[in-house]
């Protein structure tokens, strides 16, 4: 009777484990972000998720897959720009499954493909720009790149979101070339900035010139506020031009003759007698 006990007791004991074992393979509880992919006798059947999902031990298989956006780091890639200079550039993408179905039955591990799909789109776009657009486009050729990789990308179920060049590694000699290159042109935008000013400088000096000819009474007040500014000057010496013109007004006031004085021209020496020897000044 005892053995009938024990074997009745063991068997309900394996029962209760089977019952366990099945429920726990048919019960699975999937999160917020996560949604089941459905396979009856290995043929797809359906999306599930999330909350509780029911599947059939023996009959039915579940992938699980993350809708969440994935944060991947492109690995850095050596490339030769258009103008022949090469570069290492990385990158990092952002993308996430929008239809987790085509994530499992089109490709074999998205993930992978998708990095290696970013690295050769990468080094594609890239040789097809200059070491400058490379540098001062940076934010067309990550659009570019974002492009390429969601076509791409559009069959396998996947969304690229976002598509960001980290950073460009150059050689040391690229580094100087183009620190003088900048140099060079900070000195011409210098060259070209002096150049308008003196443009700008002479058009206002033509335009002050052809204000002070109309008046010439104005000419004689900014020779006063000239003078009243070198004046107030703390030197021994002080020098300032007169102009005649403007003097020529005072004597004609005055009622004398303003003329320049002419320097007397010398006598002229008489003329030479050519029938009379030349004289011969002893030599002492």
């Amino acid at each position: 009777m005892y053995f009938i006990d024990f074997d009745l007791n063991f068997g309900l004991l394996i029962l209760l484990v089977v019952i366990v074992v099945i429920l726990v393979n048919t019960l699975k509880i999937l999160r917020e972000y996560q949604r089941g992919v459905i396979f009856t006798l290995g043929r797809f059947t359906a999306v599930k998720g999330p909350g509780l999902v029911i599947v059939i031990p023996g009959l039915q298989q579940m992938v699980r897959v993350d809708l969440r956006v994935v944060t991947m780091d492109v690995p850095s890639q050596d490339v030769i720009s258009r103008d022949n200079v090469s570069v290492s550039v990385n990158a990092v993408i952002y993308f996430r499954v929008v239809a987790p179905d085509k994530a499992i039955i089109q490709v074999e591990r998205y993930l992978d493909a998708t990095s290696q799909l970013a690295q050769t789109t990468l080094r594609a776009v890239l040789g097809k720009h200059d070491l400058d657009d490379m540098l001062s486009e940076r934010e067309k050729l990550n659009q570019d790149i974002q492009a390429i990789l969601d076509q791409q990308t559009d069959g396998w179920g996947i969304k690229v979101t976002n598509v960001e060049i980290k950073h460009i590694d150059l050689n040391e000699s690229m580094v100087r070339a183009i620190a003088r290159q900048a140099e060079a042109e900070r000195e011409r935008r210098a060259k070209v900035i002096h150049a308008e000013g003196e443009k700008q400088a002479a058009q206002a000096l033509m335009e002050a010139a052809r204000t002070l000819a109309e008046q010439p009474s104005a000419m004689q007040l900014r020779y006063l506020q000239t003078l009243t500014q070198v004046a107030g000057d703390k030197t021994s010496t002080l020098v300032f031009p007169v102009p005649v013109d403007m003097l020529a007004g005072f004597f004609e006031k005055s009622g004398k003759g303003f003329a320049p004085v002419v320097p007397s021209a010398p006598p002229a020496a008489p003329p030479a007698d050519p029938d009379l020897p030349r004289r011969i000044d002893p030599v002492a």
